[in-house]
Formats: C-alpha cells, sequence, structure tokens
C-alpha cells in the first residue's frame, strides 16, 4: 500500500447535494424550501423563544424572586473535615485542593459540624462562630485572608 493508493471506505464520502440547479434534477427553482415567504427567504433563522403571536413563555410565566449580584458565594467545608487531614498542622485552601476536598476560584469559609480534638492552624477568607470556637478552644489559630 502507497499513499498515493489510500482511498476513502466504500460509501463514506457521499457528494453535497445541490439544489436549485433546474427543474430537471428534482429540486430545481424553490430549492426545497416551499413557496414564498420568509421562510424561504436566504438567512432566515428564527428566534428559538419566538412564537408567532402568542404571548412567549418567557413573558407568562410569574417573575419571582431577587437575585442579589453582590452576594458572596463560598466553598464550605466543616471543621470535621479538618479532623481526617491528621498529619497536617497547617491547613490552607490550597492543601484542601490538593487532597481533593475542595475546588479553588471561590472563597472557603469554614463550618462548624463535626469535633475536632487537636491543635490546627486553618487559613480561610471567612469562619462561622462555632467553628471560630471549637479551633481556638483548642488552642488553635485562626487565619483570615
Amino acid at each position: 500500500m502507497k499513499l498515493n493508493e489510500l482511498r476513502p471506505a466504500k460509501g463514506s464520502v457521499k457528494k453535497k447535494f445541490r439544489v436549485g440547479r433546474g427543474v430537471g434534477s428534482g429540486n430545481g427553482k424553490t430549492a426545497g424550501k416551499g413557496s414564498k415567504g420568509q421562510k424561504s427567504r436566504s438567512g432566515y433563522s428564527r428566534a428559538l423563544y419566538s412564537e408567532g403571536g402568542q404571548t412567549p413563555l418567557t413573558r407568562r410565566l410569574p417573575k419571582r424572586g431577587f437575585k442579589n449580584r453582590s452576594r458572596v458565594e463560598y466553598t464550605v467545608i466543616n471543621v470535621g473535615v479538618l479532623e481526617t487531614l491528621t498529619e497536617e498542622t497547617v491547613i490552607t485552601p490550597e492543601l484542601l485542593h490538593s487532597k481533593g476536598l475542595i475546588k479553588l476560584g471561590m472563597p472557603l469559609k469554614v463550618l462548624g459540624n463535626g469535633t475536632l480534638t487537636r491543635c490546627v492552624e486553618v487559613h480561610a477568607e471567612s469562619f462561622s462562630k462555632t467553628a471560630e470556637e471549637k479551633i481556638n478552644s483548642l488552642k488553635g489559630k485562626v487565619v483570615k485572608l
């Protein structure tokens, strides 16, 4: 086999169907688009949400609630999870990410669910009151980034 003998598999390559090439082709004149109207013109594309004259779904449904644009979304982790990191004394977001416990890109908040039995230094953007109390009660250190 040589490079000049390579051919695609039989039936895998088809010729592009050329519409609008005369009446005898079977798809001439209107090129399979019917006759007249917006849909038969080139460049036509209807908006996906368009429903003709009917009131669109987005306007029929009630509007509810409020989304605060300045709200800060946190990645959260509980004090009980920090207990599982037995060999670590300084816990940072990078360390938690390397262990696969959190995703980076969002500020970290430590919550007070679970128990802590050893002294640790925790670095995070925010702490709940109970988490701060549990860490400080064991002579640990809370570092706000």
